[in-house]
């Protein structure tokens, strides 16, 4: 993307005025998105944005300027804004190591690539699922259907002789379905997604993207209000995994520790968890919605366990904040564009499979509730404590799924949740969702085997 002789001038004018070290990252994303409901194309958009941030670091301290122009001017004159910015730094050109290019330990190879494909083609598929939503009977009475895709040019270099120059390509595909009976209404969404091109419908086929969401919607309109009270709490295979990416992961990233603004900062080390608990976070799956090869500061991706046996065991963290817990970066630097410092955020966060039959997790229990998927919620990094909505849910009597509930939510603290962790499935499956923090959205996956929790309050308003 950029010419090497701009970069190392960009890098020596950065650190100009001092500063600890400097770093210029650049991306390109061209993008496609396709909106239809009610079969109608609604929106259909494609555009290119590019451009350049420039990052000079002294201990704890950051400044940042960036640019859309792609100019050693351009990239010059950014980089002396960012020099400005540093307070007490003495003034001098500290040492800006020779360039060498990194060699990624992870490649995500792209089968059909979204830039090879014809927007009608792209149309297609989106309307092929909001058709098969449609298809699934007369109560479905809303239906909308979105596409994206975007191939993301990624460069990165620093002072440090840091080079690396990635294509990150991603493609979604998603529905959400109205459907209504008698005054009820419900809604039913589904939303795979990966680092993938076009070869991801190979797998998740849009008739069936469409049709999951639809009879999600519709078995909702023959369930009952959620009872509430405490009792023990099945988690789904790959339904869990907003559970712990909200009420564990944010807690776990090392600006929160470093803050010591959360929960997780003091028990590093120790059993937080059940011993049947393992969780990760892992950058470097091959092609899943949240990976890469080097985050946004460069740093190879990688697995870093966060619990193992129960026992707290990592952080996610960037540099700057990797350097405040004297810790290495895990990888976790990441940033929505050229527009934004990073920060250390998840990636693919993950459950890790048991040794338990998952319908014997079932069988298991006399009375308690199974969820098939959570929705949004809130959690209180200080304190753990968290409310999450439940999108399905049905409950268990004498060790199997009876009555299909709605309006159930859960609450709870984290730590002790997964302390509660009575049972960890053989199964796994991962769902894609969007992660925002501090005003910045990345793609995230969320993973986990089926999981039973002994005791967890459920919210309702059923008796």
């Amino acid at each position: 993307m950029l010419d090497e002789s701009d970069v190392r001038a960009a890098l020596d004018a950065a650190l100009s005025s001092g500063g600890d070290w400097a770093e210029v990252y650049a991306d390109r994303k061209d993008s496609t998105s396709i909106r239809v409901e009610d079969r109608r194309v609604e929106e259909l958009t494609s555009g290119r944005d590019q451009g350049a941030g420039i990052r000079v670091v002294r201990g704890s301290q950051a400044a940042y300027a960036y640019t859309n122009v792609l100019s050693r001017a351009s990239l010059v004159e950014a980089a002396r804004a960012a020099a400005a910015g540093i307070q007490g730094a003495v003034a001098g050109s500290p040492f800006v190591a020779d360039l060498t290019r990194a060699v990624p330990r992870v490649t995500h190879p792209i089968v059909r690539s979204p830039r090879d494909a014809a927007k009608a083609d792209k149309v297609a598929i989106t309307r092929r699922a909001e058709e098969a939503a449609w298809a699934q009977g007369g109560e479905v009475r809303q239906v909308l259907a979105s596409y994206a895709d975007v191939v993301q040019r990624v460069f990165i270099a620093n002072s440090f002789g840091h080079l690396s120059d990635e294509t990150r390509t991603r493609t979604r595909l998603a529905c959400q379905v109205v459907a209504a009976r008698d005054g009820l209404v419900q809604t039913g969404f589904e939303g795979p997604g990966a680092s993938q091109g076009l070869e991801l419908f190979d797998t998740s086929p849009p008739e069936s993207v469409g049709a999951e969401a639809a009879q999600r919607a519709l078995r909702l309109l023959d369930s009952i209000p959620s009872p509430a009270g405490e009792m023990t709490v099945v988690l789904n295979a790959g339904g869990g995994g907003v559970l712990f990416h909200e009420a564990c992961g944010h807690g776990l990233e090392a600006d929160a520790m470093a803050k010591d603004t959360t929960v997780y900062a003091h028990t590093k080390g120790t059993r937080v968890g059940s011993e049947l608990f393992n969780g990760v976070d892992d950058a470097s799956d091959v092609n899943m919605w949240g990976s890469f090869a080097f985050d946004d500061e460069g740093t190879p991706a990688q697995r870093t366990v966060l619990f193992e046996g129960g026992v707290q065991t990592g952080e996610m963290s960037d540099r700057i904040n990797a350097a405040r817990l004297g810790v290495g970066p895990s990888g976790n630097g990441r940033r929505q564009s050229y527009a934004h410092l990073p920060i250390p955020r998840m990636t693919n966060s993950y459950v890790l499979p048991g040794l338990s039959d998952p319908a014997l997790i079932l069988a298991d229990v006399s009375y308690g509730l199974y969820a098939d998927g959570l929705g949004g919620g809130e959690v209180n990094p200080a304190t753990g404590d968290f409310v999450f909505g439940i999108t399905e849910a049905y409950l268990i009597e004498d060790g199997r799924l009876t009555s299909r509930v709605r309006g159930a939510n859960l609450i709870g603290n984290g730590p002790q949740a997964i302390a509660l962790v009575d049972a960890v499935g053989t199964d796994f499956a991962v769902k894609q969702g969007m992660c925002g923090k501090d005003g910045q959205w990345v793609p995230a996956g969320f993973g986990t085997p089926t999981l039973r929790i002994a005791r967890l309050t459920v919210g309702g308003t059923g008796g």
